[in-house]
């Protein structure tokens, strides 16, 4: 039921929670993600589906914005309640650069992390014609390619295993809408594809698929290796999840790692039961949006591999520390990076 609307950057949907909570009661969560049509606008939506019916004492109301990195800023400036947050992100906000370079000094809280969901995989397709002439990443040296929004860590993670391989393309900005169509006229020879969980495939490029006929584009066997070298990892994942034939029977992507984060406004004792509640119906988030197919099939095991993903440059929440704990997987070297109030 839609008790009202929020207008701002981008559209805003509402979900509800159950009226049984006195209002007063209830903390109304204000939960930032990116924009209408992405893979993360469309997880949170389930997620808030599900907290809003057991997480008591708590209303998610789902906040688009134009990409997850400005979630994370409108957490540090008390925009968002919650946010939808990754490691590269963390990175950059740790090391003061890319796109928070200058932020620290107008945040009013830091960024913590307190759960993770999904990873998410990019990489590139090119329209089918040119099969011959673009046939690995170097190919696109020179290039217009449209690696996803400005703000997006989609697009951030594409650019970091371009720069890996000191590969320099014509970065050129499209509205999502428009992707398809300005690749099959030849006004774009490649645009970002990814997946979430190695399973999900966002709206947009679903509606691309539409417009024209692309094809995976994959890194060559030495370019793997440079990006390993790198420090950047790659894997493989099946043609059939884009439900079309992208040209080859793997494509191979750069993952990594995504959750939905709140503060230390969020109790510890209440960050473990949205945890628990999470566990308890991931097979059923899984099945509405496969992007929570990792979730599924290992709730613990993708909690510990976003906190190494992340626990250099990111606190811990003690909600999830408490989480860990008893499932008998926390690292005594986490200690020191639980969060404390200030």
């Amino acid at each position: 039921m839609l008790k009202k609307a929020f207008t701002g950057l981008a559209l805003a949907v509402l979900v509800c929670g159950q009226p049984t909570a006195a209002s007063a009661q209830t903390k109304e969560m204000r939960w930032g993600t990116s924009a209408v049509g992405s893979s993360g606008h469309k997880a949170l939506i389930n997620l808030a589906e599900v907290l809003n019916k057991e997480w008591s004492g708590y209303n998610v109301t789902v906040q688009p914005a134009p990409g997850a990195i400005l979630t994370i800023k409108g957490f540090a400036t008390n925009k968002f309640d919650g946010y939808y947050g990754a490691d590269i992100g963390f990175y950059e906000y740790a090391n003061d650069t890319a796109r928070f370079k200058g932020f620290k000094a107008s945040a009013q809280r830091a960024p913590i992390q307190s759960m993770w969901v999904f990873t998410a995989e990019v990489g590139f397709g090119i329209h089918k014609r040119d099969k011959d002439k673009i046939k690995n990443w170097g190919d696109l040296a020179g290039k217009k390619a449209f690696t996803g929004p400005r703000p997006w860590d989609t697009r951030a993670q594409t650019e970091r295993g371009l720069t890996a391989l000191g590969i320099k393309h014509d970065y050129t900005e499209v509205d999502l809408a428009t992707a398809g169509s300005l690749l099959e006229s030849g006004n774009l020879q490649a645009f970002v594809v990814y997946t979430n969980a190695e399973t999900g495939v966002p709206p947009w490029i679903t509606e691309a698929s539409l417009t024209t006929d692309w094809i995976a584009l994959n890194p060559s066997a030495d370019e793997i290796k440079r990006l390993h070298e790198k420090g950047l990892a790659t894997t493989d994942v099946p043609s059939k999840v884009f439900k079309k034939d992208i040209g080859v029977e793997a494509i191979t992507l750069l993952p990594f790692y995504y959750g939905f984060h709140v503060g230390l406004d969020v109790p510890a004792d209440d960050v473990y039961r949205k945890l628990v509640v999470v566990e308890k119906n991931a097979a059923a988030l899984a099945k509405a949006d496969g992007a929570y197919a990792q979730i599924a099939a290992d709730m613990v095991g993708m909690q510990r591999k976003g906190i190494q993903s992340s626990v250099e440059f990111v606190e811990i929440h003690p909600g999830l520390a408490k989480y860990m704990k008893e499932k008998g997987v926390w690292d005594p070297k986490w200690d020191a990076r639980v969060a404390k109030a200030k």
